[in-house]
């Protein structure tokens, strides 16, 4: 596996769903110590991934695990992006438990290696997994994001999402507060 071209001729990372990610034994043995990489170097830099800590490589390892079983049960979506088979980001959703709310699924968590932010993976990874979502029959995608976390609001803003609700001062980290965003994206209406 090596990079991909983008439409603009520019090298890209390869986006690879849950199945295609379980297929390579290589990457499966390393993807959640690859994932744990990430996720705690971007938490230990401040991220808003939703710890105060970084978390532990076990606690990512089970995590990864449960959204892979909800990818088989037809319940979640999984993508990992990959620079010559090396994880850059990853992202995934779920759908959302209780009966009434099926149709819906919240984007719980989208990473990116802070060495890889600005050429495009967070993008290339939202993309894949909104698809996902309206592959799976998914009408609302929802979200939340720190409000100072500029970059990913505005990503998921070009991307359709819309704001729909905010938590003045909600988020704590330490003694600094933190507005909490919460975002959709209508799929019945989103070309």
């Amino acid at each position: 596996m090596n990079t991909a071209m983008t439409s603009s001729g520019a090298l890209g990372p390869v986006i690879l769903d849950a199945t295609e990610l379980t297929s390579d034994p290589d990457l499966e043995a390393r993807f959640a110590a690859s994932a744990h990489r990430i996720l705690a170097d971007l938490v230990r830099a401040g991220a808003a991934l939703g710890w105060t800590e970084p978390p532990s490589p076990d606690e990512v390892a089970e995590l990864l695990g449960h959204v892979v079983s909800a990818v088989r049960a037809g319940d979640a979506g999984l993508r990992a992006a990959y620079v010559d088979r090396r994880l850059v980001g990853l992202g995934y959703w779920q759908r959302y438990a209780r009966p009434t709310h099926r149709p819906h699924a919240d984007l719980e968590k989208l990473a990116v290696d802070a060495a890889a932010h600005g050429h495009g993976v967070g993008r290339a990874l939202t993309t894949a997994l909104i698809e996902d979502a309206r592959r799976a029959g998914i009408e609302v995608l929802t979200l939340d994001a720190r409000g100072d976390n500029d970059s990913a609001l505005h990503l998921y803003r070009s991307l359709g999402f819309s704001e729909y609700g905010r938590l003045p001062d909600f988020v704590a980290v330490g003694a600094r507060r933190y507005d909490k965003v919460f975002c959709m994206l209508d799929l019945r209406r989103a070309g």
